[in-house]
């Protein structure tokens, strides 16, 4: 590779991005046609939306010259109002809609979040196994991330939190339901967290990208229903699961509306506004989409008590974590998590994620885990998968 000058050292010291990296592992290989590739790397929606959703996409792009233009940098005022009185129902919460902004995809609104409360040399704390497009952007803006073990039901707890708190300390980072684990944070934790971040002064991220496969009914938390919440609580959202829209890069920030007044610093100089026809069909799936999403939910979760099943099938393998997108599990194998996931792709024709890429180097944890992204493969799909795991031998 040639040799890059200059280079920004944090550059230089950031992971390189690790799904890419696994579909590297499939060059030059042929898959029987008996035996056809069972890509469980990634969570995207391979399917696309809906119809009527890709309707009213179309729609917009013929006949709606503002779809064409830039827009308000925190986003359509519609679809701002749109979040905000869902979530205030679905949070039993007030929540306004300067309180809610939005961004291209959940990704950059974690990244404005981090650039308004922390820089190079400030430390954030994340949860392991952690997402790892939080870590890598953590390492690009020289933030220290410092990682927090989890128990061995994959829950953080905030008095292991609270050791890891320094001077230096601005936020502490939760994913529920997670990724990579699947797990559902129980509400208690989230509110332990909650006050553990006000006694010390730090802002509490919740990426909630996933809350549309919740398998508990009613509000998950109570972290919106104090009247101050915005001083030290910012949440994150994504359309793409939902409503199939990954290649249109919606997500949301809800926070204070000072935080979100230095946001719309980042907003502006990264991309100025959201993609306009994004923002139009995430609107369009928040008031028509919702019986769909419940369906959608529903069949989620069915592929998640099938997962459950299958791994009680194989009792070499220890199920961690399973719940929305993911299966996390411990292999049985003396060989580290990359070796076992390279091997798979050859010897099982599946591509899985080793949890070396969702833990800190060199962790024994990660050599032993795997996360198995379950979302895309239905049933049939499913047994199949589990016929090829209990034969296989790396």
């Amino acid at each position: 590779m040639t040799q890059l000058f200059p280079l920004n050292p944090a550059m230089a010291a950031t992971e390189l991005p690790p799904v890419m990296e696994a579909r590297r592992w499939l060059s030059g290989v042929t898959f029987p046609a008996d035996r056809p590739l069972i890509n469980v790397s990634q969570a995207a929606p391979l399917d696309l939306p809906p119809l009527g959703l890709r309707q009213a996409i179309a729609e917009a792009a013929l006949n709606d010259p503002n779809a064409h233009l830039y827009g308000p940098v925190l986003g359509l005022p519609d679809l701002r109002a749109e979040i905000a009185r869902q979530w205030s129902g679905a949070y039993d919460a007030a929540i306004t809609p300067e309180q809610t902004a939005i961004t291209q995809g959940c990704n950059q609104a974690f990244c404005a979040a981090i650039s308004t409360l922390a820089g190079a040399g400030d430390e954030v704390i994340l949860p392991c196994p952690w997402y790892f497009n939080h870590k890598m952007w953590l390492d690009m803006a020289g933030i220290r991330a410092v990682p927090l073990s989890s128990s061995a039901d994959l829950i953080p707890t905030a008095a292991a939190a609270e050791a890891l708190i320094t001077p230096k300390t601005k936020a502490i980072v939760l994913v529920s339901p997670n990724n990579p684990g699947g797990v559902e944070y129980p509400a208690q934790t989230l509110t332990d967290f909650r006050d553990l971040a006000r006694r010390h002064g730090l802002v509490l991220i919740v990426d909630e990208t996933y809350r549309d496969f919740d398998s508990r009914s009613g509000r998950p938390h109570d972290l919106f229903t104090q009247s101050d919440w915005g001083d030290g609580f910012i949440q994150l959202y994504s359309f793409s699961k939902a409503y199939r829209l990954t290649g249109h890069r919606v997500g949301a920030i809800v926070a204070s509306v000072a935080r979100l007044a230095e946001v719309e610093k980042f907003l502006d100089t990264v991309a100025i506004c959201p993609s306009q026809l994004g923002q139009i069909a995430a609107l369009w799936g928040m008031r028509n989409l919702g019986p769909w999403v419940a369906q959608q939910r529903t069949e989620i979760l069915l592929r998640r008590d099938a997962m459950i099943t299958g791994f009680g099938s194989l009792p070499a393998w220890k199920l961690l974590g399973c719940g929305a997108y993911f299966a996390y599990v411990e292999h049985p194998f003396s060989v580290s998590s990359t070796e076992v996931c390279k091997r798979a792709v050859a010897k099982a024709s599946i591509l899985m994620l080793p949890g070396s890429m969702f833990q800190p180097q060199g962790s024994p944890e990660g050599e032993r885990q795997i996360r198995i992204a379950f979302a895309n493969i239905d049933k049939d799909g499913i047994a199949e998968f589990f016929q090829r795991l209990a034969k296989f031998n790396p």
